[in-house]
Formats: C-alpha cells, sequence, structure tokens
C-alpha cells in the first residue's frame, strides 16, 4: 500500500483542529475527512468518524494495525508541516 496523493486543507479558525486532509491509496482509493490535531503531547491526526446512536463516535475507516497508523500519520504530518512552510513562504513574498 502506498500514499499516492496527500492534499491538505487548513482550518481557518482557531483552535485544537488545524487541518482536514484526503489521502489517495495506490492512485485508486480515497479518504476524506482525516483530521489534523493539536493534542497536549503533539500534533496527531484523528480518521474520520461518525456520531453512533449512543453519542460515542466511531471511527468509518482506519487502519488495522498500529504500524499502518504511524506510516500514514508521518506521512500527513509531514505534508501539513510542508503545506505550513509553503504558507508561509506565500506570505513573506507578499510583503
Amino acid at each position: 500500500m502506498q500514499i499516492t496523493d496527500v492534499r491538505v486543507r487548513k482550518v481557518a479558525k482557531e483552535g485544537k483542529l488545524k487541518a482536514v486532509v484526503s489521502i489517495t491509496i495506490d492512485d485508486e482509493f480515497v479518504v476524506h475527512d482525516i483530521k489534523v490535531i493539536e493534542g497536549e503531547k503533539g500534533m496527531f491526526i484523528a480518521m474520520p468518524s461518525k456520531k453512533s446512536l449512543d453519542g460515542e463516535y466511531r471511527d468509518i475507516a482506519h487502519p488495522i494495525n498500529s504500524g499502518t497508523r504511524e506510516r500514514i500519520q508521518t506521512i500527513i504530518l509531514n505534508r501539513y508541516e510542508e503545506a505550513m512552510e509553503e504558507e508561509d513562504e506565500a506570505v513573506a513574498d507578499e510583503m
């Protein structure tokens, strides 16, 4: 499995949610609405979820093992950092 595309959409408002990401796997399968969140121990991702009838949120798509989750998270957070650097450079160029 290869992540062949990562699309980062920065969240404009202040708060812990920093971006919403879509990933493409093997140029064949897309997962939307992965959240980039700033937590107490640093940045992490939250997979897409929906609220169940009992009020709990449940992932609707997620990796089966921790190694795959870590690999996806590393790729997404690296791309998020790149996107933030590109945005900073664009702002600096406008000045």
